[in-house]
């Protein structure tokens, strides 16, 4: 059994254990991430998709959530401008529980905390006229729009350990933390793969598992759980386009909830539910009730008929908040907590959190541990790129373009996808290519043997899972019968 030392050990390979892993690595300290499953296989790629500053928050006075969030939607459409962009939201007051007068009074105050620079303010609108009320029934008559921005989930989570791993940390995949105790000034840990067992001595430990953040405490020894945690489940149905436009839709239900809808893949991404979850935090499914609400929120506002059996593809995700004592699940804090244990050699747990504030989460996670490692670096993720994110002027169409130029014998579309999944690295993966036929076996929906060769040696990508519905979302394309081709192929490249 093999031994290796590092300053940190981080368990969790989701949005906060990938981060938190870009920051330390990027300081100068050493560091290992495990996940037991895939980058990003649990709630990480659950989401609805979304960097935004949650506006239905103000309602609980999450102020400083708030604000933090629309500061850090900013730094991420900079960052990653490959894979997250803005998007346009209505929110037709038809059907509202809260006074126009409130809605216009929560905005207001959204873009004055926001201190935005790249997108626009809110404003009033007109469903009845114009192209942002198509779809909807009549009837919905006055509305506000507003902006915030979509993002490709679970490829953030990615390029972050991209990133560290380009920094010099060690991410490993399909690795379990077995057991760990403290040792002195040390943790000596067991993690546990498919082909070996080893012990890692660690400066520091990091408990990033997210819902499994409670279950890791029965694995290290001598440490008290001290914070409740409480597991909500939210879920998302993919149905047919129910609208022609490219904005999304807040949509208000007469019980104070509110809903996306959202376009996606060529699709509509509608959710997400808020449901207390007693279950193993995985793997959760959607339950008939949720499929009813979502539908009923669907049938109150679109003219588009909907069947059950016309739901493209579902999925669920459990997300550990802290306990904050609300009766609604809806209403349970997305703020973060980290709970420093420094007797003996440091436990840093990280309870909570969004995707949108990770990067503030990481940053004040290495604030927390300076003390222990006083020869790290600076704070330096506030105006750094993320792979692939470096495209001049921020203009994605423009590199587009650059990429036509450079590879016209390609799809334009298949460049089109490149460009808004791999940003600058799309250069990377298509070093040497002059034509479709160099681009190798083809499994479908524009996905070649050149790219699945790139995600299983740049991304950890090592099942048909992993390519089509978190490295991509081509699975809601691909034919079933080359998903098995593409198993076939994956499993002779290993």
């Amino acid at each position: 059994m093999s031994e290796a030392d590092v300053d940190l050990l981080i368990v969790g390979g989701g949005i906060n254990g990938a981060g938190i892993a870009r920051d330390a690595a990027g300081r100068g300290l050493s560091v290992m991430l495990v996940e037991k499953d895939d980058l990003a296989a649990h709630t990480s790629s659950a989401s609805s998709k979304l960097v935004h500053g949650g506006l239905r928050y103000l309602e609980q006075f999450e102020f400083k959530l708030v604000r933090e969030s629309l500061a850090e939607r900013e730094r991420l459409l900079r960052s990653a401008p490959h894979i997250v962009e803005p998007l346009q939201f209505v929110l037709p007051l038809a059907h509202s529980a809260r006074p126009a007068w409130v809605v216009g009074a929560g905005l207001f105050l959204y873009d004055r905390l926001s201190g935005r620079e790249l997108l626009p303010g809110s404003r009033s609108a007109r469903l009845d006229r114009g192209k942002l009320g198509e779809g909807l029934k009549t009837g919905a008559g006055r509305a506000f729009t507003y902006w915030d921005c979509r993002v490709q989930d679970s490829r953030l989570v990615v390029l972050n350990a991209m990133d560290a791993a380009e920094r010099g940390a060690t991410v490993l995949t399909r690795t379990e933390l077995v057991e760990a105790r403290r040792d002195g000034s040390l943790w000596r840990a067991i993690i546990r793969s498919a082909c070996e067992e080893r012990t890692v001595r660690a400066r520091a430990l990091v408990n990033a598992a997210g819902p499994w953040a409670a279950l890791l405490f029965d694995r290290l020894a001598g440490v008290e759980r001290r914070r409740t945690i409480r597991l909500v489940k939210g879920s998302h149905i993919v149905l047919p386009r129910l609208y022609p436009g490219d904005h999304a839709f807040l949509l208000q239900n007469p019980d104070g909830r509110v809903i996306f809808a959202i376009p996606f893949e060529g699709f509509t991404l509608v959710g997400t539910t808020d449901v207390e979850w007693t279950g193993p935090p995985a793997p959760p499914a959607i339950a008939e009730a949720e499929i009813e609400y979502l539908l009923a929120t669907v049938g109150r506002y679109f003219t588009a008929k909907v069947a059950r059996a016309e739901i493209a593809w579902s999925y669920s995700g459990v997300r550990a908040l802290v306990d904050d004592g609300a009766s609604d699940p809806s209403k349970v804090t997305r703020d973060y907590v980290l709970e420093l244990d420094g007797s003996g050699a440091p436990l840093l747990s990280v309870f909570g959190g969004k995707i949108t504030t990770y990067r503030r989460l990481a940053e004040q996670a290495l604030y927390r541990l300076a003390p222990f490692f006083p020869v790290s670096g600076r704070a330096w993720t506030e105006r750094a790129v993320l792979p692939g994110g470096d495209i001049p002027r921020l203009d994605l169409d423009g590199y587009v373009r650059h990429l036509s130029a450079r590879h016209p014998a390609l799809p334009a579309d298949l460049l089109n996808r490149f460009a808004r999944t791999y940003g600058t690295r799309t250069g990377r993966l298509l070093d040497g290519v002059r034509s479709s036929a160099d681009l190798g076996e083809h499994f479908g929906a524009g996905l070649y043997a050149r790219e699945v060769d790139y995600l299983v040696a740049q991304e950890w990508a090592r099942t048909a899972e992993d390519v089509l519905f978190r490295r991509t979302k081509l699975g809601l394309h691909v034919e079933p019968k080359a998903v098995g081709r593409l198993s076939a192929y994956l499993d002779r490249a290993q």
